[in-house]
């Protein structure tokens, strides 16, 4: 795919990071900060987004749940009644609960489509006519390497995921040649409140400051999927271009599961 805008100058630039209370939301908007970026964090924690306007000056927070979408639509008209833009909107709002067939719950997978795919799509609705208004801006979804092929106890967070990959697929083709840069981002294991679910080693763990860098450097690049750690990431690139049988047997041998 070619490549996105290169997002390298972040003075004056307005970016909204929508799931931005804790983790590599939060990491991403300080960081962004740093850099002179105009910010506005959005989460359903009010008190965590308070805290991070003290802690950053300039910044606002428009706290929000992203499962209502006649909230994220007053979000989008609050913003730019104010800012009159937006140059990057970041979706990091997730949802993750560990589930195997043996412990099938319609509900979990429902929250989890509700939270990690249906919110981005709210999202989409309320924001996308401004974006080709102005014919310009940055959509960056934040997906996961579960979604890459079928992994143990991602019976629900894996599906929701994938979906974001496909959703940003095809933004991105029709968006870039209106000017609009569209990327998804595919963390490995970050050190974070979601990932603090899970009862087995993760390999190559990093914290959310880590994972920050990496997506500002992707940006900064121009490219569409960031994925990291780089060598965490492609072993799993790799093993997901296997025949089905011989990657069910590698994941099994890697896992145990």
């Amino acid at each position: 795919m070619a490549a996105n805008p290169r997002l390298q100058q972040w003075s004056g630039r307005v970016a909204w990071i929508v799931g931005a209370s804790s983790g590599i939301g939060r990491a991403t908007a300080s960081m962004l900060h740093a850099q002179g970026a105009v910010v506005i964090v959005s989460a359903r924690q009010a008190g965590a987004l308070e805290a991070f306007v003290r802690e950053h000056p300039g910044s606002l927070a428009l706290p929000l749940d992203v499962t209502d979408a006649d909230a994220l639509r007053a979000a989008t008209r609050q913003l730019l009644a104010t800012h009159r833009r937006i140059d990057l909107a970041m979706y990091c709002a997730g949802h993750y609960r560990p589930m195997r067939a043996s412990a099938f719950d319609l509900d979990e997978v429902t929250r989890h489509l509700e939270v990690n795919y249906l919110g981005a799509a709210r999202l989409l609705e309320a924001l996308l006519p401004a974006l080709l208004a102005q014919g310009s801006g940055h959509l960056s979804l934040v997906a996961s390497v579960a979604g890459y092929r079928g992994l143990p106890q991602a019976l629900a967070y894996g599906p929701s995921k994938a979906a974001l990959h496909y959703l940003a697929e095809t933004l991105y083709l029709d968006l870039a040649p209106r000017g609009i840069g569209v990327s998804v981002v595919n963390p490995g294991f970050v050190d974070t409140a979601l990932t603090a679910h899970n009862d087995f080693t993760m390999p190559s763990l990093i914290t959310p400051d880590e994972a920050a860098r990496s997506i500002l450097r992707g940006w900064a690049r121009g490219r569409f999927e960031i994925h990291f750690p780089w060598r965490f990431t492609m072993r799993l690139k790799l093993l997901g271009l296997l025949p089905h049988r011989l990657y069910v047997a590698a994941v099994r041998r890697s896992t145990g599961l």
